[in-house]
């Protein structure tokens, strides 16, 4: 051990980058998604002033939009993403909604008794029909990651109660305040703020017990979430986390938890020995035959 220790330690002092290892229930992988195309982005990727305007609060998703969802739904179906993802959790504004139901709802929704849609027909005047929860992962809606918060009408969201006539089949009960009480007219967030609240909401993620989580959310909230992480990386790697979202990009990371915050013991880790039996290692039980030779000799002696 302390040989292969050595060699790490060279191999570091050279410049050669080392591979890590991590058990695997201290990781979680998250599957990280830009909403796709709302209405504020036309203009706004313009001219960054047209963000002021009332006419954008709460922007639904575009008719291009709904194609970006519509692209994405085929890939991570026909990538066998659909059925690994245990939990989705989404920003409460319509288009991140919007995009988390049309990306990983269960298709087109067929009235049923016993089933409850994912989203109603043309909700935010989307001119689509209504999308079934049918074999869709649970999807939940979170404050912590909405966009910047403050200013910015596009920003800011409608009543809870609003959203849950939408969007029957989500879950809103995190929210505390039906009203939006965080965004405010004349104070926007600093992206300081911004990077503070994504890191609360990547240690709140520890307290969930899924394993593979896909997030719908921001491309100012993941940039500067991003940002705080890949100092430990090779630079390209860091550039890699923090290169800017396009509309409905999916991109996916491992995180991992350091600070043993997260209490999960491994539902694939096995621990032998069933039934019990003798079972030295080959070295150990080596180095005990050795002791006894000598051991033996010594006496002969």
């Amino acid at each position: 051990m302390m040989q292969f220790e050595r060699l790490l330690r060279v191999a570091d002092m050279d410049g050669v980058a080392v591979p890590s290892l991590y058990p695997l229930n201290r990781c979680k992988t998250i599957h990280l998604v830009r909403h796709a195309q709302g209405l504020h982005n036309v203009d706004g990727d313009k001219n960054y002033k047209a963000y002021l305007s009332p006419e954008y609060f709460d922007a639904p998703v575009t008719q291009l939009g709904w194609l970006q969802i519509e692209n994405l739904h085929k890939h991570v179906h026909n990538s066998g993403l659909f059925k690994r993802i245990d939990l989705v959790i989404a920003s409460p504004l319509l288009r991140t909604l919007q995009t988390a139901v049309g990306v990983f709802g269960g298709g087109d929704y067929v009235d049923r008794m016993d089933i409850v849609p994912l989203m109603v027909a043309n909700a935010g005047n989307s001119e689509r029909g209504a999308i079934s929860s049918l074999n869709s992962p649970p999807i939940i809606a979170v404050e912590l990651c909405r966009e910047h918060l403050g200013v910015h009408p596009c920003d800011k969201r409608r009543s809870i109660s609003d959203y849950q006539f939408l969007f029957p089949a989500v879950d809103f009960s995190l929210i505390e305040s039906d009203e939006d009480v965080l965004w405010k007219a004349n104070v926007r967030e600093t992206n300081e703020e911004v990077a503070a609240r994504g890191l609360k909401f990547m240690n709140w993620l520890w307290t969930r017990k899924e394993k593979e989580i896909a997030i719908v959310t921001h491309r100012g909230f993941l940039n500067h979430t991003l940002n705080a992480f890949g100092n430990d990386c090779h630079p390209f790697v860091k550039k890699e986390i923090c290169k800017h979202f396009a509309n409905c990009e999916l991109r996916s990371m491992v995180i991992i938890d350091r600070s043993m915050t997260g209490s999960d013991s491994s539902s694939t880790n096995y621990p032998g020995k069933i039934p019990s039996a003798l079972d030295l290692p080959a070295d150990i039980a080596e180095r005990s035959h050795e002791k006894e030779d000598a051991d033996t000799n010594s006496v002969d002696r």
